[in-house]
């Protein structure tokens, strides 16, 4: 009969002092999300894992965490992420667990003129907390636009200089919330959305479009902000955009948080 093996990490520490989160950071998986239009789409997420430790452990059972995840087979989405945190949290003897996850999200996107559709890669965000009965959840993501110096174009004789930019927004939420939806009000704030595909007709009309919708960061963030607090289903949100400078040797940057009274 072979002996038990020890158990190192429920035996108690040198120093008794609780530890807010202990987890797995990194580990990538698959995943299904949901989609809009065909009801779920399969990715690849970066998951990060954690829960509380007491001061009585020495530490936490890194294995516990992977067994939780495939146990629900990779559909890991908005529906279904606090149960996985109730289990996680249930079989780590754990009083709070919390999960983020990153992901590739696609759409197929038509080309402003020409039509030709193609695959637009966007990141998909999932913040989620479970602690004694209290919830968090948070859904994002990241969206590559295009801006059009308004100050460039005022002072500048031929051209205006213009560069991508990217816009992170996030939203605590009533109801539920298309990730598409986050994605269409980014992009409707900008200059132009880009594209991963686009002719020469499109190409003239993306340019010529962005001339004539000139933002600096500020205007972009504001524009973004204004149309998440209108959104009825809207409770809390973040969002901060970043231009990636074509002429300068620094990005510019800017973010706006605000709670909804109320929600």
């Amino acid at each position: 009969m072979k002996p038990e093996l020890l158990d190192v990490q429920s035996l108690p520490p040198e120093e008794k002092i609780d530890i807010d989160k202990v987890g797995i950071k990194g580990f990538k998986h698959p995943v299904t999300v949901l989609d809009r239009e065909k009801g779920l789409q399969h990715t690849v997420a970066e998951l990060n894992l954690y829960v509380d430790l007491p001061s009585k452990f020495k530490g936490t059972h890194m294995s516990r965490f992977i067994e939780v995840i495939n146990e629900f087979k990779g559909e890991i989405h908005v529906k279904n992420v606090i149960k996985l945190l109730k289990k996680l949290a249930q079989r780590l003897s754990a009083k709070s667990a919390h999960l983020e996850m990153f992901f590739p999200y696609f759409l197929q996107k038509k080309a402003p003129v020409t039509q030709i559709s193609s695959l637009m890669e966007y990141q998909g965000i999932l913040l989620a907390s479970y602690s004694e009965g209290k919830k968090d959840l948070v859904i994002g993501a990241k969206v590559p636009v295009m801006t059009l110096c308004p100050c460039s174009k005022s002072i500048s004789q031929f051209s205006a200089h213009n560069q991508r930019s990217l816009i992170t927004v996030k939203v605590r939420f009533k109801e539920f919330i298309w990730l598409e939806e986050l994605i269409e009000i980014a992009e409707a704030s900008a200059s132009s959305p880009v594209y991963s595909l686009l002719k020469r007709p499109d190409e003239k009309f993306v340019t010529e479009f962005a001339y004539e919708n000139p933002r600096f960061v500020e205007d972009v963030v504001r524009g973004v902000a204004k149309r998440l607090w209108e959104h009825p289903e809207v409770k809390w949100f973040f969002v901060e955009v970043e231009n990636f400078e074509s002429i300068h040797a620094h990005n510019a940057y800017a973010c706006i948080e605000r709670t909804k009274i109320g929600s």
